[in-house]
């Protein structure tokens, strides 16, 4: 049996509950099958691959919050420090009643590659909980945010791991996580990310995935001869990698056509209106229904059970920037059947294995998550320079910063897919370059 064969094995045999863990490590190990066959020998005796599919640690606590009727709720938390081989870790707090260990390990894995391929020192990890921010009062947010501070506080800083939003955890519950970890440690320090610009925050930062997402998609479609200017554009999600991706493909010249939440999906042929699209979301947090309402352009259908009505209108580009796996193998049909000629994730793990066979199959340009949305860490990672330096980039410069960020990426991973023979496979392309650069490190520092 080949070493990567052996490995999943071990991985599936000690991870059978955990079914995103196991998916995001079976599409990493399969792609960077050549390299390991390459130093295989090698690799086995260090047993290389067993350490990075295996957490450095695995923190879970309780989280015990009043809500305002004076109940006491308690709620379930995780922080996966996965690697740190090239830096502290660094990994977004998810708060949606969907998390579990399995999806924080497979958002922690995932990110040990995404870091590394955005060429900065950061390591690995994700963070999060099962509370439902949604309909809470912010009394009632703020009581959950001190009572997971409480707990957290003990193993993070700013040269340790450092922590940064995800859905349901945005400037608000940053601002509340902040303000507890500095009253209970005394300490004014760049220990999260995507804080309030009064306080340490990077500007660009709320646009920094939509943004990266953008500049990355662009890129691909230049280096293969197309131009993302006229290009209609399928979106989904409606929180903020969706809306800054919407508003820099409208920049870029192109036509954003579609937005989706939990609820249901907007499809607006004359393109999304950016400006109300923020009014109902970040300023009224009311549902698309609301877009729709105020547009008469805009078409609403409801969610049906399964059914995600985005990818079956027709389009150039399709950007999934929901949550894992809302783009199935029929999705991909659709999109095929309607000529899309290339996909790039604002997500993680938004694509399951089957529909990225299936687009790739289809001639279909394909960058994964792990380097098409890596722009919002990347800027995280200069948020945490800036605090070091204790100094405030202008939005122009963290922009410039981030564009020649996703250029690199981009050129990173068509190199290392092209060096290992699998020319036009991005997926591959973006497990090599960022396993390789941490298969160094984890290499240099010996048995750890």
């Amino acid at each position: 049996m080949s070493y990567v064969d052996e490995v999943f094995e071990k991985v599936k045999a000690k991870n059978s509950h955990e079914p995103e863990f196991l998916q995001a490590v079976e599409e990493v190990l399969e792609s960077l099958r050549p390299v390991i066959e390459k130093n295989e020998e090698k690799f086995r005796k260090d047993a290389l691959l067993e350490r990075i599919t295996e957490p450095e640690r695995i923190i879970s606590f309780r989280v015990p919050w009043v809500d305002d009727e004076g109940q006491v709720q308690v709620n379930r938390a995780f922080r996966v420090q996965f690697s740190s081989a090239i830096g502290p870790y660094k990994g977004g707090l998810r708060l949606h009643p969907s998390v579990n260990q399995s999806i924080i390990k497979f958002l922690g894995f995932e990110q040990i590659f995404k870091n590394s391929l955005t060429g900065l020192p950061i390591g690995g990890g994700k963070g999060g909980s099962d509370f439902d921010p949604k309909g809470k009062s912010d009394r009632e947010i703020m009581a959950f945010c001190q009572s997971f501070m409480t707990e957290l506080y003990k193993y993070i800083g700013k040269d340790t791991d450092v922590p940064a939003g995800d859905i349901g955890v945005g400037g608000r519950e940053i601002g509340f996580l902040y303000g507890q970890y500095k009253r209970i440690t005394g300490l004014y320090e760049g220990v999260l990310t995507g804080k309030g610009l009064t306080y340490g925050g990077s500007l660009a930062r709320t646009e920094a995935t939509g943004y990266g997402l953008l500049y990355l998609t662009a890129e691909m479609l230049k280096c293969n001869g197309q131009d993302i200017a006229g290009k209609t554009i399928a979106v989904s999600g409606a929180g903020n990698v969706a809306i800054y991706a919407i508003e820099k493909a409208q920049q870029l010249g192109a036509k954003p056509v579609t937005c989706s939440d939990s609820t249901g999906w907007i499809y607006d042929p004359e393109g999304i209106d950016v400006a109300l699209l923020k009014e109902v979301k970040e300023v009224k947090r009311a549902r698309l229904s609301e877009y729709a309402a105020a547009r008469p352009s805009a078409q609403y259908q409801e969610k049906q059970n399964g059914e995600h009505g985005v990818w079956s209108v027709k389009c150039d580009v399709a950007l999934p920037c929901a949550t894992q796996n809302e783009l199935d193998l029929e999705d991909a049909k659709m999109l095929v059947a309607n000529g899309c000629q290339a996909v790039a994730e604002g997500a993680n793990m938004p694509t399951t294995l089957e529909a990225t066979e299936y687009l790739q199959k289809n001639g279909v340009l394909f960058c994964p998550g792990k380097a098409a949305n890596a722009g919002g860490v990347a800027t995280s990672a200069l948020e945490m320079s800036q605090n070091s330096e204790r100094l405030s980039w202008s939005f122009e410069e963290v922009d410039q910063k981030l564009q020649g960020i996703m250029v690199n990426i981009f050129h990173n991973l068509d190199h290392a897919a092209k060096e290992y023979g699998m020319e036009g496979n991005y997926v591959a392309g973006a497990n090599i370059a960022g396993f390789l650069k941490v298969a160094e490190a984890m290499t240099a520092q010996g048995v750890v």
